[in-house]
């Protein structure tokens, strides 16, 4: 499976199954897009502001609901095998992505799954292994979150810089050094964790230290 980030902003994600799993990944979708829910019965859980519809489709009635959403994923995350199997064979007629939380390891292609994230927006990191062991997936991510703490205004940053150099018309291989040289610089870790004003101009002495200073 190749990684790959999917703005879902406008689209909507169609859910079957009001349990504990359908509610997390209701909440995991609903950050971006319009989020409904079907199922007979919901859990006692958050499930991020979706719509629920208390409706019992069978494996034969997936289609309708296909038909009512247009989603751009489908989420089999129901108790019954047939019913998510349903999901997913009319997701593969209509070339709808679909998430199957009953199917682990292999997948058909088409299938999607939703790796544990860590997010310091715009910066987004995403652990998976293969829908194999969800429970490695979050040892991970929560290994990993201190690590990203922060780089959020870093990306904000060296985007800014970034794009002032291209309007400056500096050499491609430069810019790259330049914007490696930030990102690797502690005093600019530094002065962006202390909050401060200075980090912009941190990071501008680091430039000049690599380009010269263009002043």
């Amino acid at each position: 499976m190749i990684p790959l980030l999917h703005d879902f902003d406008g689209e909507t994600v169609l859910v079957f199954g009001g349990g504990r799993v359908g509610a997390r990944k209701a909440r995991r979708f609903a950050r971006e897009a319009d989020v409904v829910v079907v199922s007979p019965r919901f859990a006692d859980a958050d499930f991020g502001g979706a719509r629920k519809v208390r409706a019992t489709p069978d494996a034969g009635g997936v289609e309708t609901w296909f038909d009512r959403t247009e989603p751009a994923l489908a989420v089999a995350a129901t108790d019954d095998p047939a019913v998510n199997e349903a999901v997913a064979a009319v997701a593969d007629e209509r070339g709808v992505l679909v998430n199957r939380t009953d199917v682990h390891g292999e997948r058909d292609p088409g299938s999607v799954v939703v790796p544990a994230t860590v997010r310091d927006e715009p910066v987004v990191v995403a652990v998976a292994t293969g829908g194999t062991s969800p429970a490695l997936s979050r040892y991970l991510r929560q290994s990993i979150e201190d690590d990203v703490a922060g780089a959020g205004e870093m990306a904000a940053l060296t985007g800014e810089l970034r794009d002032r150099l291209q309007s400056e018309d500096v050499p491609v291989e430069q810019r790259r050094d330049a914007m490696r040289a930030v990102v690797r610089s502690d005093d600019v870790w530094k002065a962006l964790d202390s909050g401060g004003d200075n980090s912009r101009q941190t990071a501008v002495d680091v430039l000049d230290d690599v380009l010269g200073d263009r002043s």
